[in-house]
């Protein structure tokens, strides 16, 4: 069977976008991954806003009004990422996806990866686009931030025993297939830790996992949304996955 007949048999799959005062990119991003439909591909979105402030949601209503493939779970207030990527894959289960992806609503991650997505995910069960693989990469980091990248990824893999060489990118898609067989609800990480945890209940629930090479640019447009709570939370999640490792 080639692969576009194997993609033809796809229902759909659903890109899961939170946002949190994201006015300056919601839209563009929104249509730039409509922009992506193919025959071989239908890619709904999910905007999972956590109560912003500066005309998101309003945005993001129109935007559902505009076309019937976007849709809106508004959350009044922030809870944060792990808990948007989780209601995600639960919207995605409840209504019959195929493949749900997750990616950054700021550019960050570039929608035009998704097809290149979809072909790997067919041998797979999670596909991560990744930036330290050959023809991956980042561009318009301070260094700063590369050494914390660079050194996240190290301690993923030697105290998290994460096996992929990026497990902080949220840019991945999933087999939803395979997310039925996950315990979501033992998913407990509420900020960017949440990335290294889902690797983590990924691998150890067996799954086929491959690294789709991505370019990372750093946005241009809003205010990023790591502090430096979201890297002490990183190292707590660590010790917690170390202690389940071994435990386990």
């Amino acid at each position: 069977m080639s692969f576009r007949e194997r993609v033809s048999i796809l229902a759909s799959a659903l890109i899961v976008l939170p946002t949190l005062n994201e006015i300056e990119n919601v839209e563009r991003m929104v249509h730039t991954i409509r922009a992506q439909q193919s025959p071989l591909t239908t890619f709904d979105v999910l905007i999972v806003d956590d109560g912003s402030t500066d005309g998101t949601e309003q945005a993001a209503i129109r935007l559902t009004q505009e076309d019937t493939q976007v849709h809106l779970l508004e959350r009044g207030r922030k809870l944060g990422l792990g808990t948007a990527y989780i209601a995600g894959f639960r919207h995605a289960l409840e209504h019959g996806y195929d493949y749900v992806a997750t990616m950054d609503s700021d550019f960050s991650h570039d929608p035009k990866y998704l097809p290149a997505f979809v072909e790997a995910i067919q041998n797979a069960d999670l596909v991560i686009g990744s930036r330290y693989v050959p023809g991956g990469g980042v561009r318009n980091w301070p260094l700063r931030r590369k050494i914390l990248s660079g050194v996240a990824n190290i301690l993923a893999r030697l105290v998290g025993g994460l096996k992929t060489h990026d497990g902080t990118t949220g840019y991945r898609l999933y087999r939803t297939e395979f997310l039925r067989k996950l315990e979501l609800d033992r998913i407990t990480s509420n900020g960017y830790s949440c990335l290294m945890e889902l690797v983590f209940v990924c691998q150890k629930a067996g799954a086929r996992i491959v690294e789709s090479p991505i370019i990372f640019t750093d946005r241009e447009a809003g205010q990023s949304k790591i502090s430096h709570k979201e890297i002490f939370k990183a190292f707590a999640t660590l010790y917690r996955l170390a202690k389940r490792r071994i435990s386990e």
